[in-house]
C-alpha cells in the first residue's frame, strides 16, 4: 500500500500517512475485541471472520485516504505558489480537508447505519463480524481525517 500511495501521489509523506492509519484502525479494532471479549453477549472470536472485517476495514479506510490525498492534491496543484510558504501550503490543506469532510462522514455514516441494522436484526453467528465493521468504521473515519493527513503536513514541512 504504502509503494501504491508513493506512486500515485508522488511523495513518500502519502504513503507513510496512509500506512499508519492503516495500522492504527488494525490495532484499535483488535484492541476492541480483545478487551471486549467475554463482556459482551456475543461471540468475539479471532478467525476468519475476523480477519474478513479487518481487510474490510482496511478497504474502507484506504480508500477515504485515498479520497482526502487527491482532493488535498487538487487543492496544491490549483495553486502552486503555495509552495513558498508553509503556512498558505497548510491553509489549502485544510481547505481540502474540510472539503471531503461532509462527504467522508456522510459516507462513513451511511455505512454505518446499515452495519447497525444488519447487526441488531442480524443472526448470532454474524454479531461478532458486524461488530468489527461497526468499530473499524468509526475509527477509519478518524485515522483517515486525524491521523492521516496530519501526519503528511507534519513530515513534508519546508525549510
Amino acid at each position: 500500500m504504502f509503494i501504491y500511495i508513493v506512486v500515485r501521489f508522488k511523495k513518500w509523506q502519502y504513503g507513510l500517512g496512509a500506512v499508519v492509519a492503516l495500522f492504527h484502525d488494525v490495532l484499535v479494532v483488535l484492541s476492541f475485541y480483545t478487551i471486549l471479549d467475554g463482556i459482551v453477549p456475543f461471540s468475539l472470536e479471532i478467525g476468519q471472520d475476523f480477519i474478513a472485517a479487518i481487510l474490510t476495514v482496511m478497504g474502507y479506510t484506504m480508500t477515504e485516504t485515498v479520497v482526502v490525498f487527491d482532493r488535498i492534491r487538487e487543492r496544491l496543484a490549483e495553486n502552486e505558489k503555495a509552495d513558498s510558504t508553509t503556512e498558505e501550503r497548510n491553509s489549502l490543506i485544510n481547505y481540502a480537508l474540510n472539503s471531503t469532510l461532509s462527504r467522508t462522514i456522510l459516507t462513513s455514516l451511511t455505512v454505518f447505519f446499515v452495519l447497525l441494522v444488519i447487526f441488531i436484526f442480524g443472526g448470532e453467528s454474524i454479531r461478532g463480524f458486524i461488530f468489527a465493521l461497526l468499530i473499524g468504521r468509526i475509527i477509519g473515519t478518524y485515522s483517515s481525517l486525524c491521523i492521516s493527513t496530519p501526519i503528511v503536513v507534519d513530515f513534508d514541512k519546508r525549510k
